[in-house]
C-alpha cells in the first residue's frame, strides 16, 4: 500500500512562511517525480510544482515562481514545498502526488498516488 503523507500546513498571515513536507512509504520513489498541486475554495485544483528524482528539474506555476521552492531528501522518502512570501490568494488545500515514472509533468492525470492534503490559509 503506498501512502504519501502531508504535513506543515496551516494559518498564517501574509507575508510569511510555511513548509509543507511529503512523506511516502509502502515503497521506494527512487527515480520518481513528485509534484504539489493546490486546490483554493470553490476552485479546480491546479499545479504548483513538481521536481524529477534529483532535483536537477523542476517546474512552477507561474503564480509562485520566486515564492515557492520544491525540495527532496530522497534517503527519507520526503518532499518538501517550503512557501515564502505568501499571499491570501494562496489558501488552498495542498497536496502532494507521486508519479513512478522519472519524467516531470504539471499534469494531474501523470500522478498515480496521492496525499490526502493538508489545508494552509493565508490571513489579510
Amino acid at each position: 500500500q503506498v501512502q504519501l503523507v502531508e504535513s506543515g500546513g496551516g494559518l498564517v498571515q501574509a507575508g510569511g512562511s510555511l513548509r509543507l513536507s511529503c512523506e511516502a512509504s509502502g515503497r521506494s520513489f527512487s527515480g520518481a517525480a513528485m509534484g504539489w498541486f493546490r486546490q483554493p475554495p470553490e476552485k479546480e485544483r491546479e499545479f504548483v510544482a513538481a521536481s524529477n528524482w534529483g532535483g536537477g528539474t523542476t517546474f512552477y506555476a507561474d503564480s509562485v515562481k520566486g515564492r515557492f521552492t520544491i525540495s527532496r531528501d530522497n534517503a527519507k522518502n520526503t518532499a518538501y514545498l517550503q512557501m515564502n512570501s505568501l499571499k491570501p490568494e494562496d489558501t488552498a488545500v495542498y497536496y502532494c502526488a507521486a508519479r513512478t515514472g522519472a519524467l516531470v509533468y504539471t499534469i494531474q492525470g501523470q500522478y498515480e498516488y496521492w496525499g490526502q492534503g493538508t489545508q494552509v490559509t493565508v490571513s489579510s
